[in-house]
């Protein structure tokens, strides 16, 4: 691989994932004051998934028989800047309706965004010479990216703000325009299609396997609890004052760092016992939640976000490993995709349900009452921003300490808000579940014969 695609390559995996890092985590900090509840972030974390397991078959069918793949990445991020844009006008609007940004906003920008992280892997792939050993060097410039949206929210102060949204618009229309510039990958596929095919049904032969079977329920259910860490946490995150992009950012951080020692664990414990450690590392951070969330306890909190290197590399990576052990060669693609159709979308779908159900019976009436004064507090400041604009200088000034006002009082009330849900019974729960999946896994399933020597 030349150095220039090898270039190209990182801004890419940068780019891709500094869009979905720049609004993933924090939307609730800022849907919230504007009159988003809890069942409307479920549906806000549930869209992505549902599009996760319809749009990738059909697009990677297109991208693999008529068009090049580059291309196909390049249209798919610009009309998705196009549904976050309209996402916004309709935040902006009197009266915002959650559904509408949900089912139309939200959802056609993941129909385009899932797709695409399908299609930059296949780009990468055909560009590189020896993909086991550049790929990895060039794919952790994505975890990078999700780093620097974190790191970048906080800084520019848009952890709480709509301008997080722009800022992914902004990052989406950069990549669809770089992709056309990206290195040339054509459509390989002719012949016939079958619908097993494009479903990935041949590799439901695997389920045949029953450990194999207890491993992919187990790896759905436990993307159940995993919906509550992406939907619920930045919130507790901004209760304790913390800056909220950065502090989120440091799972990715640690994410990096478990993935570079994994190997010397793997050897040790194999594939059972690393994926039961990464089912425990749920059930710790939830409980930490659940103890340092009521009294804002800062390291606790963190603690809890930095066990997510070892949640996800120890569980899904290694998941991953497995399913290319079990499954036979010719079906060992569609085995991939059928875990994360299971796990990413049809778990996670259940799980931002889920989420959003317990997080509505956990949140109390008072915590209610706030939430209304926090999207009346909203409104009145973007009225008297608009008023700042247009006034004269003696007008200016009272109106800048009317707005001042304004926001410490939303800010109190947002404080106010969070503080009085009941987050020990909500974290509690996905800790109970996360255990007794981790129990039921560690009794049913059997190891593989076949265990490598390294990961």
């Amino acid at each position: 691989m030349s150095a220039l695609s090898r270039i190209q390559l990182s801004i890419m995996m940068l780019l891709q994932f500094f869009i979905w890092g720049s609004w993933y985590v924090t939307a609730p900090n800022y849907l919230g004051t504007i009159g988003f509840k809890a069942e409307d972030f479920g549906t806000t974390y549930s869209v992505g998934p549902i599009a996760g397991m319809i749009a990738p078959f059909f697009v990677g069918m297109i991208a693999d028989r008529f068009f090049a793949a580059q291309r196909v990445l390049g249209v798919l991020h610009l009309v998705g800047a196009a549904f976050m844009f309209y996402g916004t006008v309709l935040m902006k609007g009197s009266a915002p309706s959650p559904s509408t940004i949900n089912w139309v906003a939200i959802f056609g920008h993941m129909m385009c965004f899932y797709p695409t992280l399908a299609l930059t892997n296949t780009i990468a792939m055909k560009a590189m010479t020896n993909p086991e050993k550049e790929f990895p060097l060039i794919r952790v410039f994505g975890t990078i990216g999700w780093i620097v949206a974190g790191l970048s929210l906080s800084w520019l102060k848009f952890d709480t703000s709509i301008n997080m949204f722009y800022l992914t618009i902004g990052a989406s229309v950069v990549l669809g325009v770089f992709s056309f510039a990206l290195p040339n990958t054509p459509p390989t596929a002719s012949g016939p299609v079958s619908a097993r095919q494009v479903l990935g049904l041949d590799a439901l032969v695997l389920l045949k396997n029953p450990s194999y079977l207890v491993f992919i329920l187990a790896s759905m259910l436990i993307c159940i609890p995993l919906a509550f860490y992406y939907q619920i946490t930045s919130r507790i995150v901004e209760m304790g004052g913390l800056p909220i992009g950065q502090t989120m950012s440091y799972g990715q951080m640690s994410e990096i760092f478990f993935m570079l020692v994994m190997p010397l664990f793997f050897v040790r414990l194999g594939v059972k016992w690393m994926l039961a450690v990464g089912m425990l590392a749920w059930v710790v951070r939830y409980a930490m939640f659940a103890i340092g969330a009521p009294t804002e306890t800062a390291w606790m909190i963190i603690g809890g976000i930095l066990l997510h290197g070892i949640c996800y590399d120890f569980f899904f990576v290694t998941g991953q490993i497995y399913t290319d052990q079990a499954a036979p060669k010719a079906v060992r693609a569609q085995a991939q995709g059928l875990l994360v159709l299971f796990t990413l979308g049809l778990g996670m779908a259940i799980g931002a349900n889920v989420a959003g159900r317990i997080e509505a019976q956990c949140t109390t009436d008072a915590s209610k009452a706030q939430a209304a004064i926090v999207v009346v507090k909203t409104e009145q400041i973007a009225k008297v921003a608009e008023q700042i604009k247009t006034a004269d200088a003696a007008s200016k000034t009272a109106l800048e300490a009317a707005l001042k006002t304004l926001e410490t009082e939303k800010s109190a009330a947002r404080k106010a808000e969070l503080m009085a849900i009941d987050w020990k019974t909500l974290w509690g729960q996905p800790a109970a579940f996360a255990g007794l999946i981790l129990v039921l896994f560690t009794l049913l399933f059997r190891p593989p014969a076949r265990v490598p020597a390294t990961a």
